[in-house]
């Protein structure tokens, strides 16, 4: 029986790339964005092992409500990837604005923490897997980036979020890239990682033995 993989983000990017990447190594997968439009051609490409559903990573309930949803249409969920996130309209903490930190740490940190509750029981039955979406900003540090400190959580909170999965078997993974040339950014970025770079280490992770944990899969660009 295939095993299933829940994807928040997964309309463009890395998300879009892991769908295609995890699928064609024999998994389902749940696709959750906003962008409807783009989850419904998405499930299209795939084929009969996509589920599109549609929502908002920012609210618990549509999170919870897509598990469920994909749950019931596949029979378990052994793996999720909380990959939701963006950056910040203006860099630094002096020039930044709070009203665009509150959408971004609404996204970055609170989605990932709703993803990790909502989909924990099923992982823990199935002894599963949690993966999220940190970057190489979560690892040094980068003049005035608030961006760069929500990355900082998600790479603390996957290291705790590691340990307490241990306990029953579950394993957790962060994957760490630098520039990735996705929509994230607003021009073209042909020369650094691409989404199917970052897709293939959460394959790989998702496919490593029971015996082995992925804790973190840090990558960058070569140029």
């Amino acid at each position: 029986m295939a095993k299933t993989l829940f994807i928040t983000g997964a309309s463009s990017g890395i998300g879009a790339a892991t769908a295609k990447a995890a699928a064609s190594a024999g998994w389902n997968v749940g696709l959750f964005a906003r962008s409807e439009d783009k989850l419904n051609e998405l499930a299209k490409e795939i084929g009969s092992q996509a589920l599109a559903l549609p929502g908002d990573a920012m609210n618990f309930d549509a999170q919870k409500k897509a598990i469920e949803q994909l749950r019931e249409h596949t029979g378990s969920i052994d793996a999720a990837f909380a990959n939701a996130g963006r950056g910040s309209k203006a860099a630094g903490v002096e020039s930044g604005d709070p009203e665009d930190w509150d959408g971004m740490i609404d996204l970055n940190i609170k989605g990932a923490l709703y993803t990790a509750h909502a989909v924990m029981p099923d992982l823990k039955k199935n002894k599963g897997q949690f993966l999220v979406t940190g970057s190489a900003a979560g690892r040094r540090h980068i003049k005035g980036s608030i961006y760069g400190a929500t990355k900082w959580f998600i790479h603390g909170f996957a290291g705790n979020l590691a340990e307490e999965m241990s306990e029953w078997g579950g394993r957790c993974m962060v994957v760490a890239p630098g520039m990735v040339d996705t929509p994230f950014f607003d021009s073209a970025k042909p020369d650094k990682l691409h989404a199917e770079d970052v897709a293939e280490a959460v394959v790989y992770a998702l496919n490593a033995p029971e015996r082995a944990t992925i804790r973190e899969v840090f990558m960058m660009p070569t140029n």
